[in-house]
């Protein structure tokens, strides 16, 4: 499928109120996070079911979605790059995959085009690798990519290794956006929910300073007295 032929299908299933919805919840206004962006209206199952039927679409004509105006457009040409890296057989095509992610990454730029990709495409490739990349997001100027670089280590927490996540989160967790507090602290629950003695030693050490969304995030799965009792440490 070429672009022009997948953007008129976002838009034969977009609405200008569910638009005007996205427009007011992404922060699209003058000074928020989302400045400009602007929306079709089309809801994620509708993009996602339009990127798996176009998986055979050249990485030339993806390049176009990432560069479009339009949200849900960027997400769609993402969400193949996703269904691609999955399938991917052969590590040739994993990596072409990933370096095409990290070359258009400014295209990245908006907290769910992060989060339902970086962690399958970033993640999933540095399971087995070097993961110095995130440390070099996380000093970037940039709110996405430094969110891309927590973000990706769902991937290792799956697989129960925690170190980056540790690590990253120690780095960012007194950031000034309220994004990466919640960023933080949900990759922080989820390390949690699979050992929650590493979680309660990082809080133990860090709950006394950390921003109150970040630890409200954290401890959701926590027992009521134990979240009470790290509530109180701040």
């Amino acid at each position: 499928m070429n672009t022009a032929f997948i953007i008129n299908e976002l838009q034969a299933v977009g609405t200008p109120e569910k638009a005007a919805h996205l427009q007011r919840f992404f922060k699209t206004g003058p000074g928020q996070y989302g400045e400009g962006d602007v929306f079709i209206g089309v809801v994620v199952p509708h993009t996602r079911s339009i990127a798996k039927a176009a998986l055979q679409t050249p990485l030339t004509e993806i390049r176009k979605l990432l560069l479009s105006e339009y949200h849900e457009a960027r997400l769609c040409g993402l969400l193949i790059l996703v269904e691609r890296f999955k399938k991917a057989s052969a590590p040739a095509e994993r990596e072409e995959i990933y370096g095409f992610y990290l070359k258009n990454i400014s295209r990245v730029n908006n907290w769910d085009l992060v989060d339902l990709t970086c962690p399958a495409i970033v993640g999933g490739y540095l399971v087995d690798k070097s993961r110095s990349i995130l440390y070099r997001l996380a000093e970037s100027d940039s709110l996405w990519e430094q969110r891309i670089s927590i973000i990706s280590t769902l991937a290792f927490i799956r697989r129960d290794d925690f170190f980056d996540t540790l690590e990253l989160s120690r780095k960012l967790l007194n950031h000034r956006h309220d994004l990466m507090h919640k960023a933080v602290g949900w990759m922080l629950r989820e390390m949690g929910k699979r050992d929650r003695s590493v979680l309660t030693a990082f809080l133990e050490e860090y709950a006394a300073g950390m921003p109150r969304t970040a630890l409200r995030y954290a401890i959701e799965h926590y027992p009521e007295p134990e979240r009470q009792y790290f509530l109180k440490k701040r």
